[in-house]
């Protein structure tokens, strides 16, 4: 197989060491060029260096046992893996699923994940289960898992195409390979979709925010589900540590109690929250609410999304709304658009989130020479 030839890569070098900061339009260029027999996933990376990587469980409580005081459990916490940088930047980026921290590991095909992407960037990555989720699933009540059945629901769900197995022809997976699709179905837990346990959740993630254990400038990464959570979760938090919020496809959206919306009974909302907490969202410096082609305008988690942009704003916030493929030109987009074929581009867009707020800086005893681009591959 044939590498990249020196000019090539000296061209790429040259070109991300320009003493200008690199636009959206320039860095899609650049990862557009083709290397000659050499498809995207398989171009050379630079190692990733980490000073420390690890986990920790936070939040959560203690019970006794009803029939003997003296025994106790603990439960009901909330687990967090980190992965910290030889050089990191302030900015955590804190990676919080729906279903399973593994979307964030992979692309759709095996290649590199959001994590790794950028831990190459020198971000602090932490990836989350909230408490009864995966490595954090001892829980204070009894729990009973049922199949139930939901493959076929998925494929929909997810935004692979109309019906199950009818792919969308533009879609961002790879649509031959049935190990893809057996790892996208599999790979996953129990959500525990209920209105007590999105509380429970995001209780334990403001514990963890507050703490100063996962940074004194954290950006929640969230998809599905998981952006409810990290709404609520700046609601709770009593601490300026969460700076940033982008969420991928959220189903479910908070709500101040000032206007005419009523809460729903289940887990996707809509949540509604006094309005001193919702005015907390506002204080957030970036909020981001993200989704990919073929989610029409009248959807209703879209058109909530808008609603709660358009309401954050008016409480001097800073939030927007991004469609990938109107505002960004980018098609075929799935339901977990950072695990898409294309997310090398989707990457970018967020470098620019980043890059536009601020939130790409360095430590301050480690910063990058001046004129060095801040975004790095």
């Amino acid at each position: 197989m044939l590498g990249p030839s020196h000019n090539t890569k000296a061209f790429c070098i040259r070109a991300l060491q320009l003493p200008v900061r690199p636009t959206i339009k320039m860095l899609l260029s650049l990862l557009s060029l083709g290397f000659p027999g050499q498809g995207f996933a398989e171009r050379p990376s630079k190692p990733i260096i980490l000073s420390s990587s690890g986990g920790f469980q936070i939040g959560g409580k203690v019970i006794h046992s009803p029939y003997a005081a003296n025994l106790t459990l603990s439960c009901d916490h909330g687990y967090m893996e980190y992965f910290l940088p030889n050089r990191p930047r302030k900015t955590s980026l804190v990676m919080w699923h729906s279903s399973s921290t593994q979307v964030w590991q992979n692309r759709w095909d095996g290649g590199p994940g959001f994590k790794d992407m950028f831990l190459r960037r020198n971000y602090p990555v932490y990836l989350w289960d909230g408490p009864r989720v995966g490595r954090a699933n001892w829980a204070c009540e009894p729990i009973t898992y049922y199949p139930s059945y939901i493959d076929t629901a998925n494929f929909g769900a997810w935004n692979f195409g109309p019906r199950f197995k009818e792919w969308w022809s533009d879609v961002q997976f790879p649509t031959e390979n049935e190990e893809a699709w057996l790892q996208a179905t599999s790979a996953r837990y129990v959500e525990f979709d209920t209105k007590a346990n999105v509380a429970l959740h995001a209780d334990a993630a403001a514990i963890a925010a507050d703490s100063g254990r996962v940074g004194k400038s954290i950006v929640y990464l969230t998809n599905s589900a998981g952006g409810l959570r990290a709404q609520l979760t700046a609601t709770k938090s009593n601490t300026t540590n969460i700076k940033g919020i982008v969420t991928y496809e959220s189903i479910g959206y908070v709500f101040p109690d000032n206007i005419n919306i009523t809460a729903g009974p289940g887990g996707f909302g809509p949540y509604v929250v006094p309005l001193a907490e919702f005015k907390k969202l506002a204080k957030v410096p970036a909020i981001q609410f993200v989704w990919g082609d073929h989610r029409p305008e009248n959807h209703t988690s879209v058109k909530e999304s808008r609603l709660v942009a358009k309401l954050i704003n008016q409480y001097g916030g800073n939030a927007k709304v991004l469609k990938l493929g109107d505002d960004a030109g980018l098609k075929g987009s799935t339901h977990i658009p950072f695990a898409d074929l294309d997310n090398d581009e989707v990457a970018v867009l967020l470098d620019e989130f980043l890059e536009t707020n601020r939130l790409d800086e360095y430590e301050e005893d480690d910063e990058k020479e001046e004129g060095e681009s801040r975004i790095e591959k």
